[in-house]
């Protein structure tokens, strides 16, 4: 599937580029919605993704729109270490979880519909999900499915996985899913869930764990005032309850500065989840930076 960035249209709204913006987009991915940036005004973007595949195409962005954009392959919670006091923004862009070119790329190892290795490093380094399932007790798999995955046979599948390893490693992708699938899933849950792959959340849960994933959306949150002018814009979109409830408490925690555009969130229109299917579980949340701290901006 060809990468389409995601509630666009609602994104630029919210950002409203103006000449002279200095804008931050801190999961470039495909380079969608940095362009679509470039091309509302004569701003500046720079843009940061800890993926090195995402370097590479950073090179083309870089190419169409020389001085105007900056690449950074770094992790977005490291934002605060990457920039001086002077060098500040006037929005800021969060698109999270994963990009369409990890899940469409199958030697990435992060789909459960494409035969590969089991990955899922986002940044290629580090402990990856074949290390996860092959070496992990079964308890530490339970928690890791239900904590991140909201499994609710989080055990049944653990005990599976640990059994099935005994006989063979569990080494790519389909060997994964065809254990949660057959073996972790009973009929009536099959019926109930018909609509869902029963991989889908046991796969999410590793490949969240395995990038650390609502950590690094936590820290960078925090992080953030470091980086912003007064009156910032800042987009946010998840694509399920567990990215977004981090934001909601961060939110929350960060009411005295942090000032949200609207009560509730953003969902795709019904075109666009009928052009891109992905966007159907994603939810656009935008906030006003008030470095004064008042409760209301004027």
């Amino acid at each position: 599937m060809a990468h389409i960035p995601v509630l666009m249209k609602e994104t630029l709204d919210i950002l409203k580029p103006q000449d002279g913006d200095r804008i931050l987009d801190c999961t470039f991915g495909g380079g969608g919605h940095t362009r679509a940036i470039l091309d509302a005004s004569n701003c500046y973007v720079c843009a940061i993704d800890r993926d090195p595949d995402a370097e590479k195409r950073a090179l083309a962005v870089k190419q169409s729109y020389g001085s105007r954009f900056d690449f950074i392959r770094a992790k977005f919670s490291d934002i605060a270490d990457l920039f001086t006091e002077w060098q500040k923004f006037d929005s800021v862009l969060f698109d999270f979880g994963i990009s369409s070119f990890q899940v469409d790329e199958a030697e990435r190892g992060f789909s459960f519909q494409k035969e590969a290795k089991l990955d899922m490093r986002m940044s290629k380094d580090g402990i990856s999900a074949y290390d996860v399932v092959n070496t992990f007790s079964e308890k530490e798999l339970a928690d890791i499915i239900w904590t991140y995955g909201e499994e609710p046979r989080a055990r049944q599948i653990a005990y599976e996985i640990i059994k099935s390893r005994k006989v063979t490693p569990i080494e790519t992708t389909t060997q994964l899913a065809d254990i949660v699938r057959e073996k972790a899933k009973s009929p009536a849950m099959i019926k109930k869930y018909s609509k869902i792959d029963a991989a889908t959340k046991t796969f999410q849960a590793i490949r969240m764990f395995v990038n650390d994933e609502l950590r690094e959306i936590k820290e960078a949150l925090e992080k953030l005032p470091k980086l912003l002018n007064n009156g910032a814009k800042i987009v946010t979109i998840s694509f399920h309850a567990l990215e977004d409830r981090v934001v909601k408490n961060w939110a929350k925690t960060a009411k005295h500065y942090i000032v949200p555009m609207s009560k509730s969130v953003i969902k795709p229109t019904t075109e666009e989840i009928f052009l891109n299917p992905r966007s159907r579980s994603a939810v656009l949340r935008g906030f006003w930076y008030n470095e004064l701290g008042d409760e209301k901006r004027k």
